[in-house]
């Protein structure tokens, strides 16, 4: 290719930088700006801090801008001239104005395998619903929320320990190996998206920190798959009422991934399993392995119940 495309790269989390780094490096694309959100107050002592992609392309010397609106932008992303944008976890609607702007369009980066599971929590469903396998969906951007045409799918399995932040991990690597020789490919014609089939298409909203509240009323296989699915935000949690007016708050942190065939105790009903501490779920039972009191530091199942031994017999609610 005798002249380097022209690249926008937009995106927020850290999701996307493997694909940026290796766009940056390659001989074929310049990306010639970073676009992502503002800098944000995090914490308890609300320090202003900067969106990982800004982080990245400022290491790699690109220039970077944060419109807090995407859409009032694009008189000034237009002079940019772009031939391409990429876009990978922005988080923000993208204008029919804003994608017809790049003469090969804007491509999306997105971490499920359209059209399953368009939208935000992509990865949290795929666990949650048991899945054998998920991946990323190289797809034309158009104004609706991922119906756009298919340029290619990649996928992965699901492995029985896999959580939310070891599959974040897989397809973010996964989209840095494939973005380059996939855009190459459809750039020069050897590619031609498909439609989606909008008649399997399912949709998934963002995850509210209530999600990871467990419910002791579901299977023990329901759970696992929760607590994996919440990992490491918003984490999964239960409550311990230790009062008739006071409730414990404590993490579920990890847990055994084979459930314990038994339902000889009360729902929600803390006991003892091979040295562990186990919960009586609507079907079944599940060991914990690492657990946290609110306010405290996480333990082993072993090493909290030295501290709690009282913890046997009582009730997760």
């Amino acid at each position: 290719m005798s002249k380097k495309i022209r690249t926008i790269f937009i995106g927020t989390p850290d999701f996307g930088i493997p694909a940026l780094n290796v766009l940056a490096s390659s001989t074929d694309f310049d990306v010639i700006a970073v676009i992502t959100q503002p800098d944000k107050k995090q914490g308890r002592e609300q320090i202003l801090t900067a969106p990982d992609m800004k982080v990245a392309a400022e290491k790699l010397g690109i220039p970077v801008l944060q419109p807090e609106k995407i859409n009032n932008y694009i008189e000034e992303i237009n002079k940019l001239e772009p031939d391409l944008i990429i876009v990978a976890a922005y988080a923000q609607i993208i204008s029919q104005a804003l994608l017809d702007i790049p003469k090969y369009g804007c491509i999306n980066i997105h971490g499920s395998l359209l059209p399953k599971y368009r939208g935000a929590a992509c990865i949290q469903a795929a666990i949650l619903n048991g899945d054998s396998e998920t991946g990323i969906t190289i797809m034309k951007m158009n104004a609706g929320l991922d119906t756009g045409d298919i340029i290619e799918k990649f996928s992965i399995p699901i492995q029985a320990v896999d959580t939310t932040e070891s599959i974040f991990d897989k397809l973010s690597q996964l989209g840095g190996e494939i973005i380059v020789p996939t855009l190459l490919k459809f750039i020069n014609g050897e590619i031609t998206p498909l439609k989606q089939d909008d008649s399997q298409a399912s949709y998934v909203t963002m995850i509210k920190k209530e999600a990871g509240k467990i419910n002791w009323q579901e299977s023990a296989e329901q759970i696992e798959r929760l607590v994996r699915a919440m990992t490491s935000w918003p984490g999964a949690y239960t409550e311990l009422r230790i009062s008739n007016d006071k409730l414990k708050i404590i993490k579920i942190l990890q847990i055994e991934h084979s459930v314990i065939q038994f339902s000889g105790k009360k729902i929600g009903e803390v006991f003892l399993h091979n040295g562990k501490i186990a919960v009586q779920c609507g079907q079944d039972a599940l060991a914990i392995s690492k657990l946290q009191m609110a306010g405290k530091k996480p333990l082993s199942s072993e090493e909290f119940l030295r501290g709690y031994k009282d913890i046997i017999g009582m009730i997760f609610v």
